[in-house]
């Protein structure tokens, strides 16, 4: 067989070399210019692999650094993966379930449904620390499919089974540590001596896996509580325990049953109850409330929340009037640069907040205003205007955009007139009982149809300024999620059957010379797990439609 030819990006000093075919990847590592020890997984011609890889064509490496975004996400995989090993070796008899994202940290159950002791959490929390001790490798291998199924019946890992319902390749891919073997999702890091920052913390009847911030290297910060964010989930949590789907495996046998569609009326009429939940809290303060102010992170379904909350407070004999908040754009010429000397059109003074809060209190004393338009071509707010609106009793504001929950964008209003609504769409689902589907995972693929779609910009395109988008996201919106009077969950869950339909094709035009192709080869492996949903199927006015297209809104 003939050698490889071996090329380290980061290494200008190191022209290349030549290895034997099959060299694992982990061999060469010496050969970057960082030490090895900060290496997660590697990236071998634009795909992130394990660092076990066995190289077999010629190849360009990059190092994937834990302090890197993608780093950050193997590490907390890894975490979850080590945790598992723990809770089989001590609880061999219950099932570790793992729910959804809190800040910097997962949130855990067990199947008895019995709250978990301090006890309990400790001797998880020594389990793991001497696992990191022994520093034990973590291995990736195929099995027989047969095989793989026969191994997660024995383990009582039913969730798994079902998933692998979905699949039709001959073999399956595991990690393995000890005797605990878990199905392939991602590259996890090679040992478990790499894992030794984490916290276990009794919370909310389970308890919390705790993890470093993205970037922040080892230092796990302070807990920062978000309740209004687990109330939402936890909630939704229990609805697809109801409904019994909770994992996707139980999803695909709705689709493979052909009785998806009843799935799909449940889940929009739980949403648009929910909705309606929240219209009769502000309904309930209408003698106050002048203004709804809605919030959240890039494509939550804020747009089609609030045409379905105008339409909810329509029946309760309300009018609302929307406000846009781009109309309110200072210009391009008096736009903050950001540190790459780009405008920042998502920091608050990019807006006209002085103009906004004059406007809002002219209205609030009964008189009549003009509203700005703000023309994106030219970068400077038009003369002539746009529609003249007045508030009176019946009438109620609403507002939507990034900076909602920050009352810094409304300093002049007094907060008792104001009732802001965190958007954010918060899946419940997993893939099975210990591994996670993260919520910005959804989000992008939305992103990724709707840019398509209505922007004309390629998956590729969207996955490069995705990272910008989530360091927005960030500082903008993230940190006043617990300001809001009210959370509206837009996820649901049959939704990424249904991305997949529209996603696939797009994900497969990028190509191994793109840098982005490591993304879209990631999310095409976890779209293989979804068994498809046409799209016919979606209701007009979903909020699955503002990404996918053919809505009864107009917007």
């Amino acid at each position: 067989m003939n050698d490889l030819f071996i090329r380290f990006t980061n290494n200008p000093e190191k022209e290349g070399m030549y290895c034997p075919y099959g060299t694992p990847a982990d061999t060469l590592l010496e050969h970057f210019s960082v030490p090895v020890d900060t290496i997660a997984a590697v990236r071998v011609n634009n795909e992130i692999r394990p660092l076990k890889t066995r190289l077999a064509v010629n190849s360009v490496m990059e190092p994937v650094l834990l302090e890197s975004p993608e780093g950050a996400m193997i590490y907390r995989r890894s975490l979850s993966f080590l945790l598992a090993v723990a809770a089989r070796k001590l609880f061999p008899g219950r099932i570790l379930y793992v729910g959804h994202s809190l800040g910097n940290s997962y949130y855990y159950t067990f199947n008895s449904g019995r709250q978990p002791g301090g006890e309990d959490i400790a001797a998880l929390a020594k389990a793991m620390e001497s696992l990191v001790r022994e520093d034990l490798p973590i291995s990736f291998r195929y099995m027989a499919y047969e095989e793989a199924l026969e191994v997660f019946r024995k383990n009582c890992q039913t969730d798994t089974v079902l998933l692998l319902d979905q699949r039709s390749t001959s073999r399956i891919k595991v990690n393995e540590c000890l005797d605990y073997i878990d199905i392939y999702v991602e590259p996890l890091v090679a040992h478990t001596g790499m894992l030794s920052a984490f916290e276990l913390m009794p919370y909310q009847g389970g308890f919390l896996l705790r993890f470093p911030a993205v970037g922040r290297g080892k230092i796990i910060g302070p807990f920062e509580d978000e309740p209004k964010i687990f109330e939402v989930y936890n909630e939704y949590k229990k609805w697809g325990r109801i409904v019994d789907v909770r994992v996707v495996g139980q999803l695909n046998s709705l689709v493979a049953n052909r009785t998806v569609r009843d799935y799909i009326r449940i889940a929009e009429a739980y949403q648009a109850r929910k909705m309606a939940d929240i219209t009769e809290q502000i309904y309930e303060k209408r003698d106050d409330i002048k203004m709804i102010l809605i919030a959240g992170p890039s494509s939550s379904g804020k747009t089609t929340s609030a045409k379905r909350l105008s339409i909810e407070l329509m029946v309760m004999g309300i009018k609302p009037v929307a406000i846009s908040l781009d109309d309110y754009y200072v210009g391009t010429d008096r736009t903050p640069r950001d540190e790459k000397g780009e405008p920042d059109y998502e920091c608050l003074e990019a807006l006209d907040v002085p103009f906004l809060n004059e406007q809002l209190l002219a209205l609030y004393r009964g008189e009549e205003i003009t509203l700005p338009v703000y023309d994106f071509k030219t970068g400077r707010r038009k003369e002539s205007g746009g529609a003249k609106i007045r508030l009176d009793r019946r009438t109620m504001l609403i507002v939507e955009g990034i900076h909602g929950l920050n009352d810094a964008l409304t300093p002049s209003i007094a907060r008792n007139t104001k009732f802001k609504i965190y958007v954010s769409a918060l899946t419940q689902l997993n893939l099975d009982d210990h591994n996670r589907i993260p919520t910005s995972d959804n989000r992008l693929l939305r992103r990724m149809v709707r840019d398509y779609h209505f922007r004309g910009k390629d998956a590729a395109g969207t996955i490069k300024m995705w990272p910008s988008v989530q360091a927005g996201e960030r500082r903008h919106i993230f940190p006043f999620q617990n300001a809001a009077d009210a959370a509206f969950n837009s996820a649901l869950d049959y939704e990424l059957s249904v991305l997949k339909y529209y996603a696939d094709p797009l994900l497969r035009a990028v190509k191994p010379s793109c840098p982005e192709y490591a993304e879209a080869v990631r999310l095409l492996s976890f779209l293989e797990n979804f068994a498809p949903i046409p799209p016919q199927y979606v209701p007009g006015t979903s909020i699955l439609r503002e990404f996918i297209g053919e809505s009864e809104f107009k917007y």
